[in-house]
């Protein structure tokens, strides 16, 4: 009997070893459903977007921006009021796939200072790509309508997804970088 019992515990236990794994894998994989229209097209899985003009990230699973308020990082569903401006549609993301990236944040913020001001990245929204139709809407064109900066006022998160645009060899998840 006590051989039995511990066979089913190793069992069990081995079980338990390959679901856990299983449900690790699937958090390291594809996240294209969860990013925001507004980002970046190109990237299956994307962590952080890095937002170079306003010097902030965006979190994508957990669906928050992370940035610097009194020299002290935090997470919110919303810009602050000083980003009201910034047309989320049009300001250049860099996908980062570090954790808490804004440890790291001399090092984004160097890498990317160049990126500032530019408005030529392809954005999920704007995709006809079939790995991002869930983004299309629904009014006659497939692509999404609004003023760009999202549907909260002045700080929204329109929901959208992306990546920062394709032909830009040193930038991306595309192997050998592992920081984007």
């Amino acid at each position: 009997m006590k051989k039995l019992l511990f066979i089913t515990a190793i069992i069990f236990s081995c079980l338990s070893v390959k679901i856990a794994d299983a449900q690790v894998h699937f958090s390291l994989g594809v996240n294209i459903g969860s990013q925001p229209d507004w980002g970046p097209v190109g990237y299956d899985r994307a962590n952080y977007y890095y937002m170079p003009d306003i010097d902030a990230y965006y979190d994508v699973p957990a669906h928050q921006y992370v940035y610097s308020e009194n020299n002290v990082w935090v997470h919110r569903a919303y810009l602050p009021v000083r980003y009201r401006n910034y047309d989320m549609y049009h300001g250049y993301k860099v996908v980062v796939n570090d954790r808490n990236p804004w440890e790291r944040h001399n090092v984004y913020h160097t890498r990317y200072a160049s990126y500032r001001g530019r408005r030529d990245q392809a954005i999920i929204r704007d995709s006809r790509d079939a790995r991002y139709q869930n983004h299309w809407h629904d009014n006659g064109n497939h692509f999404g309508q609004g003023n760009g900066r999202g549907d909260r006022g002045d700080h929204g998160d329109r929901g959208g997804r992306g990546d920062h645009g394709g032909g830009h060899g040193d930038h991306g998840d595309h192997g050998g970088h592992g920081d984007h």
